[in-house]
């Protein structure tokens, strides 16, 4: 069972890594849904998105499966757990000793605690909340932050290089989008401590913080196939307690704590007696009954506590955050040389198309960032201060970045929350999440009398158009009712952010921008440079 496991594990991690750092874009649009139908906080906001079972019923199944044999989800479905339990085996594999973990006893306060927030952020509205405690969330950003610009930089910098030789152009040179700084190191600390907490106590995390975890956990008390001892074949070895990553199994009371064991099966093949088994879960008997009635309960063993790592944690997260704001509180500092410039006053900020409404997107989205490491042009970026707090490192659209492909609606195709609903390409090209506004005080052509002409040169829907302006110059015009705000326009606009002639200001709730009269639009490649 236990080599099963681990097969269907690796399939699910190499498979959910290859969705997030596919920089061929080999993998078909559909495989998306199939592969993430059963990560449990995605499949079921999707559900409360969009109602269907269909295409939004995973966590039905986990749930299912969780009733027959206990959190098998936790440990060969969740790319957290899977990933944790790799850094474990490299633990392992590194240690002289023998007996790896030992029995410690639950920190109930502490799990209900984390369990409760979740619970309450996903009924309020709280996508910033639960993108920090949803464990799929979490691996999806180690993924696209800190693993996706790794790959890239190996294919550019030694597969390309290698199979051109042998004249294979098969493979070739990708863009590297570099993330900012503070989501990744955000990604990084929090990545960093889960992995520290495996490296020494297994699946502490899971069992701990992990809401998830325990969630599943209590449904599995109720599980019909439970992990068991035979107290007439066990001879206290310990050799089950020492492979046991959960740290449930207490041999003193020959026991198993079922919310917290995740049924990896270590323990089941290290027995040298055959004295665990899978079995039906049933009453105890007798015997069973009174031998644990004459065991003391060891409430000072084992008691080391871990609160000061936990709260080192906690702390560190709360510090990078707060410096995340002052990032970008700095990022938006005005230079001495633009005080004549007017800064770009957004209402609100620009979400992907296909979300309806940004409050709608931040209480679903749990900032995966799939979307992120989907997007061709590198678009989407977490969000530090654009949202507030209600939608911290969740995507939006940053023009500063790049723009959004006016035939691409590939974001809303791999949201596995409904965060982001699929557009077809028609709808799509007339969503209008924004409307450009052109400042012409800050314009070059004002200001230094001289022509330019990018935003109009790259708009698909031409809302952007020049008009005369004097001394035979033209100057941009916009047409809002036709905008849908890529942000084409401010993307290659010359004068430098905060101050750009011509910008996005979002729509709360987006709206159907009209057709243009003629029903042309401007093919933009954005495989060749921009200008400026």
């Amino acid at each position: 069972m236990k080599k099963s496991r681990t097969i269907i594990a690796l399939a699910v991690l190499v498979l959910t890594f290859v969705l997030f750092i596919d920089i061929y874009e080999w993998i078909p649009e559909d495989t998306f849904d199939s592969i993430l139908y059963l990560q449990f906080v995605p499949s079921f906001l999707h559900f409360l998105a969009v109602f269907s079972l269909v295409t939004a019923g995973g966590f039905l199944l986990i749930l299912l499966l969780t009733l027959l044999v206990g959190r098998f989800y936790c440990s060969a479905i969740c790319p957290l757990g899977i990933l944790q339990d790799v850094v474990t085996r490299v633990a392992r594999w590194r240690s002289k000793k023998k007996r790896f973990f030992k029995y410690k006893k639950p920190h109930p306060v502490l799990r209900y605690t984390f369990l409760g927030i979740m619970v309450l952020a996903i009924l309020l509205g709280g996508g910033w909340i639960v993108s920090w405690l949803d464990p799929y969330s979490i691996a999806g950003r180690s993924f696209t932050y800190l693993f996706k610009p790794l790959v890239v930089w190996a294919n550019n910098g030694v597969l390309v290089p290698v199979l051109q030789k042998f004249e294979v152009y098969s493979v070739y040179h990708q863009n590297l989008i570099l993330p900012y700084l503070v989501p990744t190191l955000l990604t990084l600390a929090l990545t960093g401590a889960i992995g520290y907490f495996a490296w020494k106590r297994g699946r502490l995390f899971c069992n701990t913080i992990c809401p998830v975890g325990t969630f599943l956990g209590e449904v599995s008390r109720f599980s019909l196939l439970k992990v068991k001892f035979d107290q007439d074949k066990c001879t206290r070895c310990g050799k089950c307690s020492g492979v046991c990553k959960s740290e449930c199994i207490n041999i003193k009371e020959y026991s198993v704590d079922t919310t917290r064991c995740v049924t990896c099966f270590n323990c089941l093949e290290i027995c040298p007696e055959s004295a665990l088994s899978l079995t039906p879960a049933k009453k105890q008997n007798a015997a069973e009954s009174s031998v644990n009635q004459m065991k003391p309960v060891d409430v000072a063993a084992n008691s080391v506590g871990h609160d000061g790592n936990r709260r080192k944690l906690l702390v560190t997260g709360l510090a990078l955050m707060a410096g995340g704001r002052i990032h970008a509180l700095k990022k938006n500092k005005m230079p001495e040389s633009q005080k004549d410039l007017l800064r770009n006053e957004k209402d609100h900020p620009v979400a992907p198309p296909g979300c309806k409404s940004i409050a709608r997107f931040n209480e679903v989205c749990t900032g995966c960032s799939l979307c992120v490491a989907a997007c061709p042009t590198g678009v989407l970026q977490p969000a530090l201060a654009e949202y507030g707090l209600s939608g911290f490192m969740q995507p939006h659209m940053d023009y500063s970045t790049s723009f959004c492909n006016f035939d691409c609606n590939k974001c809303g195709e791999v949201c596995p929350t409904g965060a982001i609903l699929p557009l077809p390409i028609e709808e799509k090209q007339v969503t209008q999440m924004g409307k450009a506004v052109f400042v012409k005080q800050n314009c070059v052509v004002y200001t230094d009398e001289t022509d330019c002409g990018a935003c109009s040169e790259h708009c698909p829907t031409k809302a952007v158009d020049m008009v005369p302006y004097k001394n035979g110059l033209m100057i941009p015009q916009v047409d809002q009712s036709i905008c849908i705000g890529c942000g084409a326009c401010e993307y290659p606009c010359p004068v430098n952010e905060p101050f750009k002639a011509i910008y996005v200001n979002g729509n709360a709730v987006h709206q159907e921008a009209e057709k243009p009269e003629t029903g042309e639009k401007q093919e933009v490649d954005h495989e060749e440079d921009f200008p400026f």
